[in-house]
């Protein structure tokens, strides 16, 4: 099955390309993806294979942007049905590479990679429908609509139900990674990314004529103390060895050189892995913020919207899928990986079903753009890892239907 399955990928390469490039030159942001999903539901209808759109829907009144396919195998043996998910959303950046298949949207760019999980996802079901006679059981297509923003696609589709029938007994997910060499597959079992929250901080003073800061409240200076304080809770209030990250990447005084504003406003983000703690810091933040303002004569409104857990992979599912992957790609290029800070909203997901992550190397130092960091203008991938990729996500699946479903590992979704 293995080799005959390896075929029908490599068949498929074209195609992988095609879709890949079609999507990164039309992109859609969160929500958004309206053309998006229909170009994925026109590639299923067109092979028959059935599917379900108008998932992950932000309100009663607002339409969904997301897809569920369901590619049935139709030898008889397990009724196991295991879950592979791509996210569909693009971000708001403009892209400064040169091929001819950049975005079309200006201002709009796939700089993550969501083009390319959503080619590998539909080119892993493809191969799956065609060779259907030789296999059992049921591989769920997970198309997400908005991962790049919160509340995050993968938490209103379990709100939703979409995966009590059929349920799904885990899932599989997989990111484009530039650090790692095309041809290179990464695992961490237990947890893997970080929990991710937005903070919103507004610092109030009273402005004014910057020649007369005695009869003011100056919100810059107290802004200044507040980041330089904050940043020693990461140091000097969270445990030694607690993994932690707090970072402030937008700073707006709208005043001028002689005028001093009535407010300042901050935006930054919370990275952390314990949640005990994780809530704490939800408590202790705006606290800190209140009363450093208050005793600078000023005050601060601390918001913090509360964003997706952190990823933590099925020991028994990861165990398996990367054994799957070493018998896809050798041992020689399957690798553990460290913990990374970056948060996803696949997070969601391992929280209600054992899920694994797995990190695919695009990176090629001889292509323009695929070392590039994810998130930057300049981002690409080196295509020859769509092929890998999709075998990948086929093979996890057809292993994990073989065996985990009843094997000796197996537990239900928790």
């Amino acid at each position: 099955m293995k080799d005959t399955l390896r075929e029908a990928i490599e068949a498929l390469k074209p195609d992988l390309v095609r879709w890949r490039r079609h999507l990164h030159q039309y992109p859609e942001l969160s929500f958004q993806e309206m053309d998006t999903v229909d170009y994925v539901t026109g590639v299923l209808r067109a092979e028959g294979i059935e599917f379900r759109a108008g998932v992950g829907r932000l309100g009663p009144d607002l339409p969904g942007t997301g897809a569920i396919a369901l590619v049935r195998g139709s030898r008889n043996g397990t009724n196991g049905c295991i879950a592979l998910r791509a996210d569909l959303d693009a971000l708001p950046i403009l892209e400064t590479g040169k091929e001819a298949y950049c975005s079309r949207h200006a201002g709009v760019m796939h700089a993550c990679g969501h083009d390319a999980h959503t080619a590998m996802v539909l080119g892993a079901g493809l191969a799956l429908h065609r060779l259907r006679d030789e296999w059992s059981g049921t591989v769920m297509l997970v198309f997400q609509p908005g991962e790049e923003k919160e509340p995050g696609g993968a938490s209103l589709l379990i709100k939703e139900g979409v995966f009590n029938d059929p349920k799904p007994t885990g899932m599989i997910g997989q990111h484009v990674t530039p650090e790692l060499p095309v041809g290179k597959l990464g695992f961490r079992s237990g947890p893997f990314m970080a929990a991710a929250d937005e903070l919103y901080i507004t610092v109030k003073g009273r402005g004014g004529h910057a020649g007369s800061p005695h009869l003011l409240v100056d919100p810059v200076v107290i802004a200044a103390h507040l980041l330089t304080a904050l940043q020693q809770v990461v140091s000097r209030r969270n445990k030694p060895g607690r993994p932690m990250v707090m970072s402030f990447g937008k700073v707006i005084a709208n005043g001028a050189t002689n005028i001093i504003p009535d407010e300042v406003r901050i935006e930054g983000t919370l990275r952390t892995f314990d949640e005990p703690w994780r809530a704490d810091l939800h408590m202790l933040l705006p606290e800190m913020a209140t009363g450093l303002a208050r005793s600078l004569g000023g005050d601060a409104v601390f918001e913090i919207v509360k964003g997706s857990p952190a990823v933590v992979c099925d020991p028994d599912l990861t165990e398996r899928v990367r054994a799957a992957a070493v018998e896809w790609v050798g041992e020689e290029n399957v690798e553990d990986m460290e913990l990374r800070m970056g948060a996803e909203d696949f997070a969601y997901y391992t929280h209600v079903m054992p899920g694994t992550f797995i990190r695919l190397g695009t990176g090629n130092p001889d292509k323009a753009g695929t070392t590039s960091g994810l998130h930057r203008p300049e981002f690409d991938i080196d295509e020859d890892a769509l092929v890998i990729g999709a075998g990948m996500m086929a093979w996890g699946a057809l292993c994990e239907l073989r065996t985990g479903i009843s094997g000796p590992g197996y537990r239900p979704p928790r």
